[in-house]
Parts: structure tokens; sequence; C-alpha cells
């Protein structure tokens, strides 16, 4: 059986994609629990962090510092969730890192909105690097 995440990365499953490089991708999640329900995966496959080299965890942890500001901002919220399931708990056995905002609030926009805000937000961040 192939795993969704890894098809994913190898880009046989279409995905929203808020950021990507040659270790970690960060998706929006399809059935996101609230608004702005973002994922960081790594592009290889390990079950969970344990399996993961430091390099990726790094990484994983560099991308989610990066985007949480923007999905703060996109969703307007003061605070955000960064959680890793494990064994029993991963509903899907591939090391990946839930950003968000409040999980306790059923998300009320659509994906695409969401990943409108939140590539808006990007786009903001790049253009002030560039300034």
């Amino acid at each position: 059986m192939s795993c969704v995440f890894c098809e994913i990365a190898k880009k046989n499953i279409p995905s929203k994609f808020v950021y990507e490089d040659d270790l970690v991708m960060a998706i929006m999640d399809i059935k996101p629990i609230c608004d702005g329900h973002t994922l960081v995966i790594p592009k290889d496959h390990y079950d969970t962090f344990l399996d993961a080299p430091k390099e990726v965890i790094d990484r994983m942890n560099d991308v989610a510092k990066m985007l949480t500001p923007i999905i703060m901002e996109a969703t307007g919220e003061k605070g955000l969730t960064y959680s890793i399931n494990y064994g029993d708990k991963q509903e899907i056995k591939h090391l990946h890192l839930h950003l968000m905002g409040d999980f306790r609030k059923p998300a009320t926009h659509d994906i695409d909105t969401m990943y409108e805000k939140i590539m808006e937000g990007l786009n903001e961040k790049e253009t002030e690097k560039e300034s």
C-alpha cells in the first residue's frame, strides 16, 4: 500500500503547497480541523519523529516557525497549536507536523480561501525581504 504523503511529495496527488524545499513540504490539510490547518511533512518517508534524522526535524521546525505568524495573521488567531502525533495517534503513518489556529473552533472558511490568504502572507513576507 502506498503512502499518501509520499505520493503528494512525488506530485502524484495534487495538493495545495504553501512551502517546499529539498527536505520538506507544507500543504493545506485536506480535512482541516480548523481554519488554516497546515501540515509540514518530510518528503522522505519516516514513520515517526523517532525515525527522522535531526536535519529533517530541524527543517520542519524552521518551516513551522516561518509559517506560524503567517497562519496566525491569515486566521486572525493570537496563538497556534503545533502538534506531532505518534504511534496509534497517527492517522497516516508518515511523520507530519500539524499547525492549527484554534482547533476548538471548526473551520469556517474553505481550503481555497485559507490557501489564498496564507500565500498572500508569504508573498508579502518575500516582498519585505527584497526591500
